[in-house]
């Protein structure tokens, strides 16, 4: 058997003591505010699924990103990398008996067997919000708009992060007018997806090696290199087809607008989301500072419930994950408070009195109040240190001269002031903010 402490954590997984859980519970009640804010009901499913959901949506290629075996029943799982899957078989049962549209957000955690980055690990938790149902640029707009207030709830604004949207049917539109072949669309999606990272030389090559014409390659690295609304029109002023498909992302932008959420949200051609499912308007969200990589993305994605044997439903959707957010907090001085601290701290001086502090402890615990006290005999300055330590707001004293009388004495730990209470008294007024009558 190994010596203890020659156990690590595993590579791309985190322990998460208290001051990290304080941030993770604070990202939590951001996306729950802004999910709930917009009607969306919370839902789950099971972190372990058939291999073959990822598999039917993604592709055999990606069972190489998962943590997947064969369980004692002689099944292929994989723990769950992703939760669209998930909620298409959920959906898939029930949507029919579901009045439309169905708006449903999960907080799951995730895991992906890839390469380590900043902001990337191997197991994270992922803000999922999506409406299935409405086919219009409004649920774009809609779900994009929770995205922003997730993020804007935890403290940063239009100075720190943006919105870039792109239609994956301008894209085609856009790919069509340049020349690019049908059955190597994939391979340019790739590209573009990758430009910004990769560079334009880099794009170029790939580009040359699915055996384009030249002039659609150099096409295309002027509409990625441009990227702009403005430049695109344009380029293609005379092209029915791509103005067409420049009108849902017209009206998706006005919604946006008229939420106030214009600012945060601009057009880039090279947002493209390279997963074959997208079918409409895609999304991202990144740190304007651009060093980090993407918050958030997502998009329109209308056939992917019937992959999975449900009714065809139009659906457009996000994921958000923890990590990204929690360096870009970090690197923003937007860290919650992670100092111990508690509404009360109960003390007594002799062991004869340890009975009626204890239940002096119970009163205030069952009006809603947090209380530590010594789980062994101290003296009273070394309880009241602890109580200084633990954060105490006020402390409960019950000496001798307390108990003989049925009370005990408050101290508020800040100002030093106190004043005598009756036990029996010593709960009302009471709450979790500590806020009573005492002193």
């Amino acid at each position: 058997m190994p010596a203890s402490g020659s156990f690590s954590r595993l590579p791309g997984f985190r322990d998460v003591p208290p001051e990290e859980m304080a941030l993770r519970r604070r990202i939590f009640a951001a996306w729950r505010e802004a999910a709930g804010r917009y009607g969306f009901r919370e839902y789950d499913g099971p972190p372990l699924e058939p291999l073959g959901l990822y598999v039917e949506k993604s592709g055999p290629e990606i069972v190489e990103q998962l943590y997947e075996f064969e369980d004692k029943g002689g099944r292929r799982v994989a723990l769950r990398p992703e939760m669209t899957p998930t909620l298409a078989r959920i959906l898939a049962e029930r949507s029919r008996s579901l009045p439309k549209p169905i708006r449903w957000f999960s907080i799951p955690q995730l895991f992906r067997y890839e390469r380590r980055q900043r902001g990337r690990l191997r197991e994270h938790f992922q803000l999922n919000a999506d409406i299935v149902g409405e086919p219009g640029p409004a649920a774009d707009a809609e779900v994009l708009a929770v995205a922003i207030d997730a993020v804007r709830g935890l403290g940063l604004t239009e100075r720190d992060f943006e919105a870039r949207v792109n239609d994956r049917r301008l894209v085609d539109a856009v790919l069509d007018a340049l020349g690019a072949p049908r059955d190597a669309r994939s391979g340019v999606l790739a590209a573009v997806d990758k430009a910004e990272r990769a560079g334009q030389d880099a794009t170029r090559k790939r580009l040359e090696g699915l055996e384009l014409e030249r002039g659609t390659v150099a096409g295309v690295l002027d509409v990625v290199a441009d990227g702009s609304w403005d430049g695109l029109r344009r380029r293609f002023a005379g092209d029915s087809a791509v103005l067409q498909a420049m009108s849902p992302l017209e009206e998706h932008r006005s919604i946006l607008s008229a939420m106030g959420l214009g600012d945060y949200v601009r057009f880039d051609f090279a947002v493209v989301r390279g997963l074959a499912y997208y079918t409409g308007i895609v999304f991202e969200l990144f740190d304007r500072a651009g060093e980090f990589r993407a918050i958030c993305g997502g998009g329109r994605y209308d056939r992917l419930l019937e992959l999975v044997g449900g009714e065809p439903l139009p659906a457009v959707g996000f994921g958000m994950g923890d990590a990204v957010l929690g360096e870009i907090l970090r690197e923003r001085n937007l860290l919650p408070d992670a100092q111990p601290s508690c509404d009360y701290y109960v003390a007594w001086v002799g062991d004869e009195q340890r009975t009626l502090a204890l239940d002096a402890a119970r009163r205030l615990r069952q009006a809603g109040c947090s209380v530590l006290y010594s789980l062994r005999s101290q003296a009273m300055g070394k309880q009241l240190k602890a109580a200084g330590r633990a954060g105490a707001a006020r402390a409960v004293i019950v000496g001798p001269d307390e108990a003989a009388t049925g009370s005990a004495t408050v101290r508020d730990m800040t100002t030093g002031r106190q004043k005598t209470r009756p036990l029996s008294a010593l709960a009302v007024g009471s709450g979790p903010s500590g806020d009573d009558e005492a002193i």
